[in-house]
């Protein structure tokens, strides 16, 4: 059973993605918040498996509530989810250097909300190839590059391995690229977030770019 967090102001909203995602067998909506601060309190309280924040929300907004899910060892089990009116923009970009594993539209049809919510509860980073390369090209090409720490400690496979997570392929697709297996690929990705202390794909993704392993035209 998947746990999810709705975090939004909106008692409409709330109301709606609830009443979705409950008809489902596998996900059960384990608490309510209307700010990022009442979040928090009910992430670490409830531990759920994935929570959908708004962005924009009183006392705690969604960015920070993100960034103290991150940083609390806690809650490392909990993948956040950003929600967002406008799609791509600056608080995504924001949002995904916090620690969220990935943002969803709110006018999302809804089989596309249930199948982000069992993708981010994998773990896995809800960012399409080609949102990552719009998300890359508009935002981190405007800054400065910066080298993570850990990155001189990589191996030339962990950094080909990197280099492909974030041209946004699956385990899988690595695999068959690199010709190795499915789980010695899923091993170099593991090696190369742990090294990076990145909490999941998408900030393996975020680095990436902005150390300048890969580079918006690519």
């Amino acid at each position: 059973m998947i746990r999810v967090l709705l975090v939004d102001d909106q008692a409409l909203i709330r109301g709606g993605f609830r009443a979705l995602l409950e008809a489902e067998d596998d996900i059960e909506v384990v608490a309510e918040a209307a700010d990022g601060e009442r979040a928090l309190a009910l992430a670490r309280r409830h531990l759920p498996d994935v929570a959908l924040v708004d962005v924009q929300m009183p006392v705690v907004d969604g960015i920070e509530a993100t960034r103290r899910i991150a940083a609390d060892p806690a809650l490392s089990g909990v993948h956040v989810v950003i929600l967002t009116n406008y799609g791509l923009d600056e608080y995504v970009f924001d949002a995904l250097r916090a620690g969220a594993t990935g943002f969803l539209v709110k006018d999302t049809e809804p089989a596309d909300l249930l199948y982000g919510v069992r993708v981010a509860a994998r773990g896995d980073a809800l960012l399409a190839p080609a949102i990552t390369r719009r998300l890359i090209g508009e935002f981190v090409a405007r800054r400065p590059r910066t080298s993570p720490p850990g990155l001189g400690t990589l191996t030339n496979r962990e950094r080909e391995v990197m280099a492909l997570v974030a041209q946004g392929l699956s385990n899988d697709e690595i695999a068959a690229h690199m010709v190795i297996s499915p789980a010695t690929a899923k091993t170099h990705v593991s090696r190369s977030m742990t090294k990076l202390h990145a909490r999941d794909r998408a900030q393996l993704v975020v680095l990436a770019y902005q150390s300048g392993l890969v580079s918006p035209a690519e």
